[in-house]
């Protein structure tokens, strides 16, 4: 049985210290526009007594990336066995030069940001929210038939890095 197809990412939720600096970034500066924000006392899935605010920002797609402020003033903390470069989440843009404008415009607001980044398919800034959790602004400049190549060869990609894998975990 085939299990039912994905149709895309609705949202991706990340803790933060305090819903308003998000808000600020992410609408103000990032130009998501917050479009719900629920509170409670309890939470649904699991029946925890916690208060929380849930906020989602939506993206150009329809997707969204949502916080939960948890009333804490807490920072999220990275995880300890993680480089700060792995876990990111990345947003497109239409072109390079909307790339290069968004990082102009979020080093304006004081944040520390990557020069372009050329990934051959891809060129991206990078830079932190206010939460720590690390962002990538990026858009597409592959050439035609670069997807098709990359799925064709993936299976065997992922197999080669199992082997590689092994024998450095051999090693130590």
């Amino acid at each position: 049985m085939q299990p039912p197809k994905i149709k895309g990412l609705y949202h991706y939720s990340f803790p933060c210290r305090d819903g308003e600096e998000t808000r600020k970034f992410y609408e103000d500066i990032l130009g998501l526009p917050l479009v719900a924000c629920m509170m409670s006392d309890k939470v649904p899935s699991t029946g925890e007594e916690k208060p929380y605010a849930h906020f989602f920002f939506e993206m150009g797609d329809g997707s969204y990336i949502a916080f939960f402020d948890l009333g804490e003033n807490q920072m999220p903390e990275p995880s300890p066995n993680t480089p700060g470069w792995v876990m990111h989440f990345a947003v497109e843009v239409a072109s390079v030069a909307e790339v290069e404008a968004m990082g102009e415009r979020l080093k304006a607001a004081g944040v520390s940001v990557t020069p372009v980044v050329d990934h051959h398919f891809i060129k991206s800034i990078y830079f932190f929210d206010p939460n720590g959790l690390r962002l990538e602004v990026t858009a597409r400049v592959d050439e035609p038939g670069y997807l098709e190549e990359q799925a064709r060869e993936a299976h065997d990609v992922l197999k080669a890095w199992g082997a590689k894998k092994a024998k450095l975990l051999a090693k130590a």
